[in-house]
């Protein structure tokens, strides 16, 4: 019986040592995001890899169009994205779920319709995140769409 208990507790050990080891980000609650974004104790920064204003050139009207910003946790705290809100209906924006490790990189996504919107196109994201100076970050995107 012991030989038993002792062979169970050295299986349990070492699944615990493994799982430790394995690098495990889940998606954060509702209510864990916004307890980020008070707590200024845990504000971080962020680096825009990519300009935050960006010229998608000239499509035809009805094209949906996929906008990428790329960033980096540039700070010493965990970078969570609160929220990523469009200016509008026509452009659908992702925002991720899972907070950012100090150095890691991540990407803001969106798609843009541009259905009914010929002429010159100016919109933007309004990302918000738990950072230093500046909780709200503004994404721009421009497009010029034709019949």
């Amino acid at each position: 019986m012991k030989k038993l208990l002792l062979l169970f507790c050295t299986a349990a050990c070492l699944a615990a040592c493994q799982t430790a080891d394995k690098k495990t980000t889940r998606p954060l609650t509702e209510e864990e995001r916004m307890k980020a974004g008070n707590d200024t104790a845990n504000f971080t920064t962020i680096q825009w890899l990519d300009s935050t204003s960006q010229d998608l050139g000239g499509i035809k009207e009805g094209q949906v169009v996929e906008i990428s910003y790329r960033f980096k946790n540039s700070g010493t705290k965990s970078l969570v994205i609160e929220s990523v809100n469009a200016q509008c209906g026509c452009t659908v924006a992702e925002k991720p779920e899972q907070p950012f490790a100090p150095g890691e990189e991540g990407v803001i996504k969106a798609k843009f319709d541009s259905k009914d919107k010929v002429g010159a196109v100016s919109k933007y994201l309004t990302v918000t995140a738990n950072t230093n100076p500046d909780k709200e970050h503004r994404l721009i995107f421009n497009v010029q769409v034709s019949n």
